[in-house]
């Protein structure tokens, strides 16, 4: 069983090894997450061009990781890979392997992002086509406009603050459905669950 977990990657370094569509899907999704990206690969695809990314164009070498918080490798090489894992493991460097469960620290759930909502689905690694089929039926449900919902209750958790009182006892799931229902959206009735951060 895995600990679910976001991970905040503002402003730190991530390397990526590997130059193809793979690695590139992963780094686009570094970048939402505003994370400093640098991408190690022999040759890569004409994408990468236009990223904001260090590229490094050579064949990985060892020690390259000892710069990074994270890293991930989408080489499809499983002795480069391996290689990688067990040097991220000695260092402790977390590290994911695309395609390659046996040489992950952590997997990539499938996400679905409405601004700052987002909402991920993870089989632990043992099917990601499960977990992207079920990111696609939630985006029929989880419309654009949760974006701005998630908006106004930052507002209103940030007015509560600012009055010095605490969110943990706040009845929330009247005053989502009020921001709801001023959006024109429907709201299901659902039983008070714990609060998440």
């Amino acid at each position: 069983m895995q600990f679910p977990v976001n991970l905040n990657l503002h402003g730190r370094p991530v390397l990526v090894v590997g130059g193809g569509r793979i690695a590139l899907r992963k780094v686009e999704q570094l970048l939402m997450a505003d994370a400093e990206v640098t991408v190690l690969s022999p040759m890569f695809v004409d994408e990468f061009t236009s990223l904001p990314v260090t590229l490094v164009q050579r064949e990985y070498e060892s020690g390259d990781i000892d710069a990074f918080r994270l890293v991930i490798t989408a080489t499809g090489n499983m002795p480069v890979n391996q290689q990688i894992f067990d040097e991220c493991e000695a260092k402790g460097i977390w590290i994911n392997s695309a395609d390659d469960p046996d040489r992950c620290a952590f997997t990539l759930p499938a996400a679905l992002r409405r601004g700052d909502l987002m909402v991920t689905v993870s089989t632990g690694g043992a099917s990601p086509a499960l977990a992207s089929w079920l990111r696609s039926h939630l985006e029929l449900s989880i419309v654009p406009e949760f974006e701005e919902v998630v908006s106004r209750l930052a507002i209103e958790r940030a007015r509560i603050h600012a009055e010095g009182e605490s969110t943990e006892n706040v009845q929330w799931q009247p005053i989502i459905a009020g921001v709801m229902a001023d959006l024109g959206m429907a709201c299901p009735v659902v039983r008070e669950v714990e609060t998440a951060q």
